[in-house]
């Protein structure tokens, strides 16, 4: 990830998250082929590297979806770090490549420096990937959009669920902020669905990129007896590989980590920034104004999961298909009553996918073994 409520974590070089929205979000109704966009530049800006196996890599692959459509120009820097140096990227490819739509793509990039980007260049649009944005304080040309991927960890659950044998799955967490909570609860939720047995063993590492301390989460739950890893941090190679080395299953995050784990990756819940990214070209295309705000998921082609991998059982995949199916049909993931694993009643009726509630999540849902 990145931030409270975002994802992601600097590196260093030049030239790449959840707050609340004060405005209605725009939710986009499905893609198609976006008109041409004639003499189109875009700029995309990465905290890290664009092959990085997580956050920066997820946008690396819209990207390269954005470069085929006719007409647009993509110009990408990455290594960027949460600094003064991102406005002089984003100045950079707007004085010289001509740049009319910058997608700046970490948590840190969004106040100061693409908000005063913003009000330095009123005639250039600027999106960042979070909601933080609100009509009452930022820039008209200055907006947000989010793929809520908790939705792919709900699938991941369910998969998970369903290909355990010792019904004990270990989860590493960056930090326990609402976004990162309302993953885990998810998957949770996900796993008891199919398997009330199922257990989630949580280590909280503590920050977005610590490879050291991942691994020896891994470890550590691996010799915990928990069967399959699952995690969010900005970037899930090192848990996946650790995961493989050991034998144990595993299920990916932000990107795709299949070929990181060729014997036991099971599935993974991917951001599907392409459909954002090359919705918004067509808009431009046609001279239409974009959106402040974007939110989606599986209903709206905004979150994909991974091709599932040789750790999933053959009811694991029927079993996510079907959920996948009925996330595209709004069909909500708190249902009926549900607990923390602390005894307390989170709520007694279902609660819709992107009800603001979740938001806030400060809770583990029962079945979660740990503590916020």
């Amino acid at each position: 990830m990145t931030k409270p409520s975002s994802l992601i974590k600097p590196a260093l070089s030049r030239r790449a998250f959840l707050g609340g929205a004060a405005a209605a979000p725009f939710v986009l109704s499905g893609l198609g082929s976006p008109a041409h966009a004639a003499d189109l530049t875009i700029g995309i800006i990465y905290v890290g590297s664009r092959a990085d196996y997580g956050w920066n890599q997820a946008h690396a692959v819209a990207a390269k979806a954005l470069k085929a459509v006719p007409g647009v120009k993509v110009v990408e820097e990455e290594n960027v770090p949460e600094t003064a140096a991102v406005q002089k990227t984003m100045e950079s490819m707007i004085n010289i490549d001509g740049a009319t739509l910058l997608f700046p793509t970490s948590f840190g990039y969004f106040n100061p420096f693409t908000v005063d980007a913003a009000k330095k260049f009123p005639k250039i649009e600027f999106r960042h990937p979070t909601t933080l944005w609100q009509a009452d304080k930022h820039p008209a040309n200055l907006g947000g959009y989010f793929c809520y991927l908790d939705q792919g960890h709900y699938v991941n659950g369910i998969a998970a669920g369903l290909s355990t044998k010792s019904n004990k799955i270990g989860y590493i967490a960056a930090k326990p902020i609402p976004l990162v909570l309302r993953n885990v609860n998810s998957f949770m939720l996900g796993a008891r669905k199919v398997n009330p047995n199922a257990t989630v063993q949580l280590i909280v590492t503590g920050d977005w990129a610590l490879p050291v301390r991942e691994a020896e989460a891994a470890n550590a739950l691996v010799d915990a007896g928990c069967d399959i890893i699952a995690c969010h941090i900005d970037s899930p190679k090192v848990v996946i590989e650790t995961a493989e080395k050991r034998g144990v299953k595993s299920c990916g995050h932000n990107a795709n980590q299949a070929d990181l784990a060729p014997k036991g990756f099971i599935t993974g819940a991917e951001l599907k920034w392409e459909t954002v990214y090359k919705s918004f070209a067509g808009m431009i295309a046609k001279g239409e104004k974009l959106p402040n705000m974007v939110i989606g998921g599986y209903d709206k082609d905004m979150v994909a999961s991974s091709a599932f991998g040789a750790g999933c059982s053959e009811a694991g995949r029927n079993a996510a298909m079907a959920a996948i199916a009925d996330l595209k049909a709004g069909k909500p993931i708190f249902t009926g009553t549900v607990k923390s694993n602390a005894g307390k009643v989170i709520t007694d009726k279902d609660t819709g996918l992107y009800d603001p509630s979740l938001e806030s999540t400060d809770y583990l849902v029962e079945g979660v073994v740990g503590a916020v």
